[in-house]
């Protein structure tokens, strides 16, 4: 099973692309990834990721009226719109989201924008607690279930 920190990776950079290329489909993308379905769930989460990127983009700019998109960096932009996809879509838990943010700002960001993104995210993810859909609740019966996304990321922590 890929790690999820390299799906997230290539996700980001097939955001990126799609943003400076003007492009639509991350599918169309070239990317230089080894194993297959890296690729493959990479390419559904950048896919999933920009057809929300609209969206990203209004709430950050009204939490950072200073810092609009287009102000901001692609990579700074990629990560932020990826991270606001898996917390409004409840992909990965919220502090999750945020860490892995961080984490990607830290390796291809200048050094501020590690500190921003933390930031903003946390703003936005307080702006969308109420938007946010509840998980269904667990059988209590049933085994615990690993959830390899949060899995992976705590084993990185």
């Amino acid at each position: 099973m890929p790690k999820r920190r390299d799906i997230r990776r290539c996700a980001m950079q097939l955001m990126y692309q799609l943003d400076v290329r003007g492009e639509t489909n991350p599918a169309e993308l070239p990317m230089e990834v080894g194993d297959p379905q890296v690729k493959e769930e990479a390419t559904a989460l950048a896919s999933d990721a920009w057809a929300v990127h609209e969206q990203a983009d209004v709430l950050f700019t009204e939490l950072a009226p200073k810092w609009p998109a287009h102000r901001q960096p692609p990579v700074d932009r990629a990560i932020l719109r990826l991270a606001y996809h898996e917390i409004a879509s409840a992909r990965v838990p919220i502090r999750i989201a945020i860490n892995e943010a961080v984490e990607l700002a830290k390796v291809f960001c200048a050094d501020p924008s590690a500190s921003f993104i933390n930031g903003l995210l946390d703003k936005a993810a307080r702006n969308l607690k109420g938007q946010i859909p509840e998980k269904p609740a667990a059988d209590p019966n049933a085994k615990p279930a690993t959830d390899p996304w949060l899995a992976d990321a705590l084993e990185s922590e």
